[in-house]
C-alpha cells in the first residue's frame, strides 16, 4: 500500500471521528423545543428518549431544591434514589454539585471516597452502580438543582461526554424555570382572583350591615358573613352584659345543631375566656378547645368540628361579645382569613353598638323637641372620623369605604356636590393611611390659571418662562412619599392631562423647562363635582385619564339625601360658633329645627355651617334665632302652587332641548337624553305645543 493510500485513509478515519464527535450536538435545537412544551413531570421522560441513542446509562435523574434550602421542591421519577431520612442532603453529591455549581463525575464509586455515607446508603437500598455524572441545572440568576446519568459499567463518561451534557443541562434548567414561573403565575393569580372575591363579599356585608337598622338583623348579618368568608360549618356570636358579665348567645348558625340555653351560656363564656384578657383572635382544634374548661361537657364544647376560630367584637376600644366559627374538616384557619375576619368583627361591632343605642333611644319617651337634639348627639362617633359629623346609612357606607381602601396607595376619586366636604373626605384618606406621617399636599385645581397650573404641578427650572426667576418644585414633589389632593380635577385642561396620566402611572416627570426625569411615590386622591363620564363622551376630558383616576370611586351624598344627620351638624356649627363668638347657646327651637329638616340645602353642609354661623351672631341670648324666612321661601310646600303634569312635561322637554342645542336626532340630540325614539319626541313638541328653536 502506497504512503499516498495511506494518509487517504487515516483523512477518511478523521473525519469520521469529527463527525461521530459532531452527531450529538445536532439535536440540541430539537430537544429544546421539545423541553419547552413539556409539563415538568414529563421532562425526564423525553431527556430519555433523546439521549438514549446518544449516550450510554442505566439511569437519568432530575431534582429541583427549594431556593435558599436543601428541601427538595420536585424530583423525578426515574431510577436514582432519594437518599434515606438518616442521611442528610448536605453529605451527598446532589448537594455537592448544587453548591460548587460544577460537574461531578465518578468513574468508579468503588474507587471513591469521597462520599463513603451516600454509597453505603445506596447499598443499604439494594442499589449500587459505577459511573456517575452529575451537572448542575442553574440560569443567570438562579440554583435550580441537577441532572444526573449513571451506568453499572465504569469509566463510562469521557470529557466531550460531560461537556455536551452540561450544554443539555443548560436546556433543561430553562425549561425547569419556565414551568415553575408559570405554576408561580398561576397559583398568584388564584390568589389574587380570591382576595379580590373576598373583598367584593366584605364590601357587600359591610354594606348590608350599615343598612340593617335592627339589632336582631345586624347580627344575622354578620352571622351569615363570618360564615361565607371561611366556609365555616358554624358560627356563634354572643354578647356580654356590661353590668353582670353574663353572656347571651345572639346568634347561631347552623340551626340543626341543638343547643338548649344552659349550653349556649356555657360555650360562650369557655370560647370568651380565651379572647376576653387578650383582646386578640385565638384559634386551635377540637382537643384545645375542650380543655379550656375541664369541667364543662367536651362534648357540648366541641360539637364536632375539628377546628374553631374566636375573635372579639371590639367597638371604641370596648370587647362587646365574641364571634366564634368552627369547621368539621381538619383544615386550620389561616392568616388571611382571620384578617378578613378581625375587619368584619370590627366592623359588626360597630353596627351592633349603633343598633343597641337606636333601640334605646326608640324607647326614650320624651315629646321635647329640643331635648331629641341632645339624644341625637348621644349617638357615638368614630374617633378616627372626627371631624366628619353624621350618623346616616348613606354617610357611614362612604366611612366604611374609607376604611377599605384607606391602608392600600389605590388612587381615590372622590366624587360629590360642592359643600358637601370632599376635602374632609380625602383628609380622613390620608390619616387612616400609612402615609399619615407624611406630606398631605392639596391643590384647587380650578383655583390657579391654566398657564401656571403645570408649573404648579410640576414645578419649573429657572428661566423657563417670563418670571421664573428662581427654580420651583411643583406639588408631585412636595407630596413625596406622601399624598396629592386635586381638587376640582375637572378642570385640568386637555393639554396638560396627558402629563398628569403620565406621572400617575409612571410615577415619573419632568420640571417645566427641564429634560430631567423626577421620580416620585405619590399617593392621589381627586375630587370633582362635574360628572367626569359625561365629559369623557363630550371629548371634554381624557378617557385614559379618566380610568386611571376611577380606580376606587367614592361618591359623597347631598345633605338632602341624608337628613337624618341635619339635627348633628346643626348642634355641631352652634357650639362651635357659640363658643368661637364667647356666646352660650342652649336651646335650639323646634319650629326652626323643622325648617332646617325640611329645607334642601343645595349648598349642602357649606351652606348650613354659613347659615348657623349667621343665626348665632344674630342671636343674642341663650336660644338660637336663625333668620328662617330666608329658609321658608325655598322650603318645597311653602305656598307656591304646583305645576300640572303637562307643564313639568313640557318644561323637560324643553330642558333637554335647549341641553343639546335644539338638535332632536343624533347620539347627543334630545331624543337620546329623554331615552326616545325621533318621531315620538317630535310628536311630543307638537302635542305639548312647544315653540321651534328661538332665535
Amino acid at each position: 500500500m502506497s504512503t499516498q493510500q495511506i494518509a487517504m485513509m487515516i483523512d477518511v478515519d478523521n473525519a469520521t471521528n469529527q463527525y461521530a464527535e459532531l452527531r450529538p450536538y445536532e439535536g440540541l435545537a430539537r430537544l429544546s423545543k421539545s423541553l419547552a412544551s413539556s409539563a415538568p413531570e414529563d421532562l425526564s421522560r423525553h431527556l430519555a428518549s433523546f439521549l438514549r441513542p446518544l449516550l450510554d446509562f442505566d439511569f437519568l435523574d432530575l431534582i429541583v431544591f427549594k431556593e435558599g434550602s436543601s428541601e427538595v421542591l420536585w424530583h423525578s421519577v426515574g431510577a436514582g434514589q432519594l437518599p434515606p431520612a438518616d442521611v442528610p442532603m448536605e453529605e451527598t453529591t446532589y448537594w455537592w454539585v448544587h453548591q460548587k455549581q460544577q460537574p461531578l463525575c465518578i468513574a468508579d464509586w468503588k474507587r471513591d471516597d469521597r462520599f463513603l455515607g451516600r454509597r453505603e446508603a445506596l447499598k443499604k437500598l439494594g442499589f449500587e452502580y459505577r459511573s456517575l455524572c452529575r451537572v448542575p441545572l442553574r440560569t443567570q440568576h438562579h440554583r435550580l438543582g441537577m441532572f444526573s446519568v449513571g451506568s453499572s459499567r465504569p469509566h463510562d463518561y469521557s470529557e466531550e461526554e460531560v461537556r455536551f451534557l452540561s450544554l443539555v443541562a443548560d436546556m433543561v434548567a430553562l425549561a425547569v424555570a419556565n414551568a415553575l414561573n408559570l405554576q408561580k403565575s398561576r397559583r398568584l393569580q388564584a390568589e389574587l382572583e380570591a382576595r379580590n372575591a373576598r373583598l367584593r363579599l366584605l364590601l357587600d356585608l359591610t354594606n348590608k350591615m350599615a343598612a340593617s337598622l335592627e339589632l336582631h338583623e345586624v347580627l344575622r348579618q354578620v352571622i351569615i358573613g363570618a360564615r361565607r368568608l371561611t366556609q365555616s360549618d358554624a358560627a356563634l356570636l354572643g354578647l356580654q352584659d356590661v353590668e353582670n358579665g353574663q353572656w347571651q348567645v345572639k346568634a347561631f348558625a347552623p340551626d340543626d345543631i341543638p343547643l338548649d340555653d344552659e349550653e349556649a351560656h356555657v360555650l360562650a363564656e369557655i370560647l370568651g375566656a380565651r379572647v376576653l384578657a387578650s383582646g386578640e383572635p385565638w384559634t386551635g382544634n377540637a382537643d384545645m378547645a375542650a380543655r379550656i374548661n375541664a369541667t364543662a361537657n367536651s362534648e357540648t364544647v366541641v360539637a364536632g368540628f375539628r377546628n374553631s376560630c374566636v375573635l372579639p367584637l371590639l367597638s371604641r376600644g370596648r370587647i362587646l361579645g365574641i364571634l366564634a366559627l368552627g369547621r368539621r374538616e381538619d383544615t386550620p384557619y389561616a392568616a388571611d382569613e382571620i384578617d378578613y375576619l378581625m375587619h368584619l368583627s370590627g366592623q359588626g361591632a360597630m353596627a351592633i353598638e349603633s343598633a343597641i343605642v337606636r333601640g334605646e333611644l326608640h324607647r326614650l319617651k320624651d315629646n321635647s323637641d329640643e331635648e331629641k337634639v341632645y339624644l341625637d348627639e348621644e349617638v357615638p362617633r368614630e374617633p378616627k372620623f372626627a371631624e366628619i359629623v353624621g350618623k346616616s346609612p348613606a354617610l357611614q357606607d362612604v366611612l366604611r369605604q374609607i376604611e377599605v381602601v384607606a391602608p392600600t396607595n389605590s388612587g381615590v376619586l372622590v366624587q360629590g356636590e360642592t359643600g358637601t366636604g370632599k376635602e374632609l373626605i380625602a383628609h380622613a384618606i390620608h390619616r387612616l393611611s400609612a402615609r399619615r406621617d407624611r406630606p398631605f399636599v392639596k391643590l384647587n385645581c380650578a383655583a390657579i390659571p391654566s398657564g401656571l397650573l403645570e408649573s404648579e404641578l410640576f414645578g419649573h427650572e429657572k428661566g423657563a418662562f417670563t418670571g421664573a426667576i428662581m427654580r420651583k418644585a411643583g406639588r408631585f414633589e412636595a407630596a413625596d412619599k406622601g399624598t396629592l389632593f386635586l381638587d376640582e380635577v375637572g378642570d385640568i385642561p386637555l393639554e396638560l392631562q396627558p402629563k398628569l396620566l403620565r406621572v400617575l402611572q409612571e410615577h415619573e416627570f419632568e420640571r417645566l423647562g427641564s429634560t430631567q426625569t423626577q421620580r416620585v411615590d405619590v399617593r392621589v386622591i381627586a375630587a370633582t363635582h362635574r360628572d367626569l363620564k359625561q365629559m369623557v363622551e363630550d371629548r371634554e376630558f381624557r378617557s385614559d385619564l379618566f380610568y386611571r383616576l376611577h380606580v376606587f370611586p367614592l361618591c359623597i351624598p347631598a345633605l338632602r339625601d341624608r337628613p337624618e344627620d341635619i339635627p348633628m351638624l346643626v348642634r355641631h356649627y352652634v357650639d362651635k360658633y357659640a363658643k368661637r363668638m364667647n356666646r352660650r347657646i342652649e336651646t335650639i327651637p323646634s319650629q326652626a329645627m323643622e325648617t332646617f329638616r325640611r329645607y334642601p340645602w343645595p349648598g349642602n353642609v357649606r351652606e348650613l355651617q354659613n347659615f348657623i354661623e349667621r343665626a348665632v351672631i344674630l342671636s343674642p341670648g341663650t336660644v338660637l334665632r336663625p333668620p328662617l324666612v330666608e329658609l321658608k321661601q325655598a322650603v318645597p310646600g311653602g305656598g307656591s302652587k304646583l305645576s300640572t303634569l303637562e307643564e313639568a312635561e313640557r318644561e323637560h322637554v324643553q330642558r333637554a332641548l335647549r341641553e343639546s342645542n335644539w338638535v332632536i336626532a343624533g347620539p347627543n340630540g334630545a331624543a337620546s337624553r329623554l331615552g326616545m325614539k325621533r318621531t315620538t319626541l317630535a310628536y311630543r313638541i307638537r302635542k305639548l305645543k312647544i315653540p321651534c328653536r328661538p332665535q
